[in-house]
């Protein structure tokens, strides 16, 4: 088992756009970031399309189905699931994600993505 990564700086809130996508570099990986300000909080998510094969998904859409925000793929249309990673339209698909949190007007990450819903099934 490794040691704990320490949360990194991603950005301010105010680099941030409302109710939309940001792409941030962390290490060699492209990360979505989507900021919700009524629910004060930014989801991270792999900014890869798995289906369309590009970086993109910081680009897509935010809505909400079943109580679940999602963002649609500017590409086919595809729609993950915010919080966890999971496609709404394909059970075999499902992205990294990454833990946020907001220090003051700063955007923390944990540097090492995860995927909830693996962690789930193997609880």
């Amino acid at each position: 088992m490794t040691a704990a990564q320490e949360w990194i700086h991603i950005c301010n809130l105010d680099d941030l756009v409302a109710d939309s996508g940001i792409c941030a570099l962390v290490g060699e990986r492209q990360v979505a970031l989507f900021y919700i300000p009524e629910q004060k909080q930014v989801f991270a998510i792999d900014n890869y399309d798995p289906v369309g094969k590009a970086n993109v998904l910081s680009r897509g859409l935010i809505g909400s189905a079943e109580e679940k925000l999602f963002v649609a793929s500017p590409l086919y249309k595809e729609r993950y699931c915010l919080e966890s990673g999971e496609c709404l339209d394909n059970d075999e698909l499902v992205l990294d994600t990454w833990q946020t949190r907001i220090d003051g007007e700063r955007l923390l990450l944990d540097p090492q993505p995860f995927n909830r819903v693996a962690l789930k099934q193997a609880g």
